[in-house]
């Protein structure tokens, strides 16, 4: 099978090569798409900073309860 040329894809519409794309991105590895060092440094700023508020998070139950109440 012969890989389509530039001119051939582009000549598909829109929707297709947008299809295309995400299967050629699925295709893809973690390892065949390593983060650049500020996307590294993003991704731990984010994970600490969950890490952290989960601490002040409260419980679906407690939630929930307190959602009651506010309709009442």
């Amino acid at each position: 099978m012969t890989a389509p040329s530039r001119s051939d894809l582009r000549r598909l519409p829109s929707q297709e090569r947008l299809a295309l794309i995400g299967e050629l991105w699925d295709s893809l590895t973690d390892e065949q798409t390593p983060l650049t060092p500020a996307q590294e440094a993003e991704l731990e700023r984010r994970l600490a900073s969950a890490a952290s508020e989960r601490k002040r998070g409260v419980s679906w139950k407690e939630l929930k309860s307190e959602l009651r109440q506010r309709r009442s």
